[in-house]
């Protein structure tokens, strides 16, 4: 289940990289050359690096390549070094859970209430902000996995 999660992440990353280059050389492209730059392409190229910072994320934390301050993990050996990893995961899968599953449920419940849409591309904002609790749920998967990995 695992590596079939992590394929789909992986291209997913990569489809959204690809379509934020493009869009970005469309942007370089209208603004310099047809000289009227196109008014959404900013807007998507954002909403895109949401996405990816997001879903890179919860990819960084399956393949345990989070950015960490390793000085005391570094320090420990054997049982307490994994105990201190199992501890490390829980708190990462607390904050995923609570600020990332939960918050961005009512983030996107709240925006898709309201009906609020993106000024440039009249996207639903509730499209763009699914992205945070699909990358909570992702870290609260790969956190468990990691834990179970150490104990």
């Amino acid at each position: 289940m695992r590596k079939h999660i992590d394929n789909i992440l992986e291209k997913t990353l990569i489809s959204i990289m690809g379509i934020m280059v493009i869009n970005v050389l469309w942007q370089v492209f209208s603004r310099y050359i047809l000289k009227s730059p196109s008014s959404w392409t900013d807007e998507l190229a954002r909403f895109l690096l949401i996405w990816l910072g997001l879903l890179g994320a919860a990819y960084a934390t399956g393949k345990k390549m989070h950015l960490a301050i390793d000085l005391l993990p570094m320090s420990l050996e054997g049982k307490k070094a994994d105990r201190l990893n199992v501890v490390i995961q829980i708190i990462v899968l607390l904050f995923a859970l609570f600020a990332m599953v939960l918050g961005g449920m009512r983030l996107v419940y709240i925006t898709l209430i309201l009906e609020q849409t993106s000024a440039a591309m009249s996207v639903p904002l509730w499209i763009v902000y699914l992205v945070i609790p699909i990358s909570g749920i992702l870290i609260v998967y790969y956190s468990i996995l990691n834990m179970k990995k150490e104990a």
